[in-house]
């Protein structure tokens, strides 16, 4: 997987909501957070989300994880949306490194996150932006059909 340089998605959308993380004790916490920011409800019991909350949460994860590894601290990780997507933005403080992907190995852990997220995603990219790296992945945002009685 190669990410394409300085892709921008084609709308920033509207921001839903911003975390700030220090490190990865609170990557938890974020899970929790975003779930009820995208459905408005507490996490359910046992942490089993939707799909596409599901989804978001485990991107979200592992680009954040990501950048608390290789980058400095503060990550901030931002949920936007438009008419029919969620934007998810992780970003950090490490201009000079692009993302890559790693070759995954059963010797070595890790090294997943990025191609989890680019599987998972609709699209991903990442730019920089006033002396920040952003990492962004875009969802589609489901449709919901009513039931008739």
């Amino acid at each position: 997987m190669v990410m394409r340089v300085a892709s921008r998605p084609d709308s920033v959308g509207t921001p839903v909501q911003c975390w700030v993380l220090d490190d990865a004790t609170q990557l938890q916490s974020l899970r929790s957070s975003l779930y009820a920011a995208l459905t408005g409800q507490p996490m359910p019991e046992g942490g089993v989300l939707d799909e596409i909350p599901e989804k978001i949460a485990l991107v979200a994860t592992e680009l954040a994880t990501n950048a608390l590894t290789h980058a400095r601290p503060p990550t901030q990780v931002r949920l936007h949306r438009t008419e029919h997507v969620f934007l998810l933005y992780v970003i950090d403080h490490d201009v000079d490194d692009p993302p890559v992907a790693r070759e995954t190995s059963s010797s070595t852990p890790g090294g997943v996150g990025l191609h989890l997220a680019d599987d998972i995603a609709d699209d991903l990219g990442w730019y920089v932006e006033d002396h920040t790296k952003h990492v962004w992945a875009e969802f589609p945002i489901p449709v919901w059909k009513s039931e008739s009685h």
